[in-house]
């Protein structure tokens, strides 16, 4: 047969010194393998020795009777055989775990399910637990494995159960020895194995059900493979247990591990020829894993491709979301916008309205100077007149018998004028209290609208009350006048009676001009008091007037409070129909922040919840039931869990399903929360 070499380059054709240190390799291999050697010929001269001491006892046996002799050499001899199995076992079992810690410490690496001295530590570990394994019989047949033993670990170290739930999971596998070759790889992943199989020793009555008594998991062999199993642990190992046929491999010992002479090379030539074997078959090796890893990484782009494709389409309804939202929010603010114009229009012509208001206010005022100059002009021409009316007084008190009546009547006068003068000079205290109490509170009118409603109230009394007054005052004027009329008819009946008298007068006139100059004096005096009473008169007319102007202007002002109470008004309802249409807005604003969560909320649902396998989960998540054929499995459509069909009974509406779906009875209260938010 015909064989093709390809050389890939130059540079992986071994040198000289490369070939030096092989052959280096190989003197120090043949110094470990000598010892193994030796172990080998051992082991094989106590097979021969066994054997030949067994034919021995059959041939020395042959003198006794016949089926005493059969039972005893049948006994002896499956003893001898069983301790003989036991220690070769032991020795291939050492020997495989001192070549598997060397090789993987000469390496430095993790060591992969294709490493041929873990593939044949694993075949003789098998080989050592099924020694001495009891026949299950079954409706199918006979049945003999390993993995029922193992099985107990999950029940006497709650550790282990991890192992047991995924090796049961595992959908490949499908005899009881695969499981258990799977149960093993996963073992000594964790690391753990010598403290698996120590649990097992350590319960040796459970054990008995499975092994013979002298199996080697039953004697003290078992209790050295799982002391020489801790070594182990160095080792670290990555084993695919997936594209994996467990069920059908062969469990052969392969002893050309173990069984290596040491070969001279004959010459440079063979050497560079094994160098190329060796390199073809690396090649061979690494483009077998490279197909590997190309076919799972085209499997894992092709989901991703799918992954992608659904993330694809979900942003795109979500961009048409945020899209939508986006042309809601604008529509919101141009409606913000003419409400603020109206806002503001409503303001400007309020500001129009209180500027014309103010313009005839003005105006008014002015009208009510123009009327208080022509009132003023008015005082003075009566003043003129009650002048004139003095001076023909005055030429009437000339009579000394009008001056004796005249006298009389002043005095009368001059008590009562007294009188209201005091009382004049109380209420114009009054007034001039009130006044100053009127300044303070116009002051103090924008603030306390209630005061000045009182103040008003009371003014409007006071001026009542002076009114009243000034009333009286005119009925009192009215009086003196009719007095005086009175006067002056009594003076003409007296001046004819004086006609006759006036002879008597005559005599009597020498006594009266002495009386006359002191009455002239006191008229005088009394000529001075009534002076400052016409001028008390007079300021007390003009605080009545300005009392009445006063009153036109807290009347005016009263029209303006309420001319500001019905603009107060409509700008409250302004202000109310404003905050009506803010808050509208901001119920517009909420709902559309809350699309905005809820399309958050989707979107890390989608990028942070991952859908579970139903190979990944046993249990469910809520109650920690175990699933079986009665207890199915059920996904949450929320996020992605297995449940069993108690905790996930719920059906709700999602934004990514248009129907009810199956969800999780957590979720299902989170989402109900999240509803009655919203709707609040």
């Amino acid at each position: 047969i015909k064989e093709d070499f390809e050389i890939i380059d130059k540079k992986q054709i071994p040198n000289t010194t490369e070939l030096k240190n092989e052959e280096k390799e190989k003197t120090e291999e043949a110094r470990w393998s000598a010892p193994i050697l030796s172990l080998a010929k051992k082991a094989s001269e106590n097979l021969a020795l066994s054997y030949g001491n067994a034919l021995k006892s059959a041939s020395l046996v042959g003198f006794i009777s016949k089926p005493v002799s059969n039972d005893s050499t049948a006994k002896t001899s499956a003893r001898y055989h069983a301790m003989e199995e036991r220690a070769n076992l032991m020795n291939m079992m050492k020997l495989s775990i001192k070549i598997l810690i060397q090789s993987a410490l000469s390496l430095g690496r993790t060591l992969d399910s294709d490493f041929p001295p873990l593939q044949q530590f694993f075949v003789v570990l098998e080989h050592c637990l099924k020694h001495g394994l009891k026949v299950k019989k079954t409706f199918i047949g006979q049945n003999k494995s390993f993995f029922g033993p193992l099985e107990l670990v999950e029940k006497l170290c709650p550790e282990a159960s991890d192992i047991a739930t995924s090796v049961k999971n595992l959908p490949e596998l499908k005899t009881a020895v695969g499981r258990g070759r799977a149960w093993l790889y996963l073992a000594l992943m964790q690391k753990k194995l010598a403290d698996y199989l120590k649990v097992l020793l350590d319960h040796k009555h459970l054990l008995s059900e499975f092994y013979e008594p002298d199996a080697l998991m039953m004697e003290e062999e078992g209790a050295v493979i799982v002391g020489l199993l801790v070594g182990l642990n160095v080792i670290d190992a990555n084993l695919c247990l997936k594209g994996e046929d467990l069920d059908s491999q062969v469990g052969v010992i392969d002893f050309s591990l173990y069984l290596k002479e040491t070969q001279d090379s004959d010459g440079k030539q063979d050497g560079g020829i094994t160098a190329v074997l060796d390199q073809k078959h690396y090649v061979e090796e690494l483009n077998r894993h490279l197909s590997c890893t190309v076919a799972d990484l085209q499997n894992k782009i092709d989901c991703l491709e799918k992954t992608n494709s659904k993330l694809q389409e979900e942003l795109a309804a979500a961009t048409d979301r945020i899209g939508s939202l986006q042309e809601e929010q604008q529509q919101l603010k141009q409606q913000n916008e003419l409400i603020r114009e109206r806002s503001e229009k409503s303001v400007e012509v309020t500001k129009e309205d209180t500027k014309v208001e103010l313009d005839t206010y003005k105006q008014s005022r002015q009208g009510l100077d123009e009327m208080y100059s022509d009132v003023w002009k008015q005082l003075k021409e009566e003043k003129k007149i009650r002048l004139e009316l003095e001076k023909e007084l005055e030429l009437q008190i000339g009579m000394k018998t009008e001056m004796e009546i005249a006298m009389k009547l002043l005095e009368k006068d001059t008590h009562e004028k007294q009188d209201t003068l005091v009382a004049l000079r109380q209420q114009l205290e009054e007034v001039k209290a009130i006044n100053l109490q009127m300044f303070h509170k116009s002051q103090n009118a924008e603030c306390s609208l209630q005061q000045k409603t009182e103040a008003i109230s009371s003014f409007e009394g006071k001026t009542n009350e002076m009114l009243s007054s000034m009333k009286q005052m005119e009925e009192r004027l009215q009086h003196a006048e009719k007095a005086r009329q009175t006067a002056e008819e009594r003076c003409n009946k007296m001046k004819q009676e004086l006609a006759g008298r006036l002879d008597t007068c005559r005599q009597q006139m020498s006594q009266l001009d002495s009386k006359c100059s002191t009455l002239e004096k006191e008229l005088k005096s009394e000529k001075e008091q009534r002076q400052t009473l016409q001028r008390e008169l007079h300021q007390e007319k003009d605080a009545t007037t300005l009392l009445k102007t006063e009153l036109q202007q807290m009347e005016g002002l009263k029209k303006e409070l309420r001319k500001l109470q019905d603009e107060k008004q409509q700008l409250e309802k302004v202000c109310e129909e404003q905050e009506q249409a803010l808050q509208e807005m901001g119920l517009h604003l909420s709902q559309s922040k809350l699309k905005m969560e809820d399309i958050k909320e989707v979107n890390k649902a989608l990028k942070g919840h991952t859908w579970l396998k139903d190979d990944e989960a046993t249990h469910c998540k809520q109650c920690e039931k175990e699933f079986s054929i009665s207890r199915r499995k059920h996904h949450c459509r929320n996020c992605g869990d297995i449940f069993c069909n108690t905790c996930s009974s719920n059906e709700l509406a999602l934004p990514s399903y248009p129907k009810p779906v199956r969800v999780c009875d957590t979720c299902h209260t989170l989402l109900l929360q999240r509803c009655s938010s919203n709707s609040s």
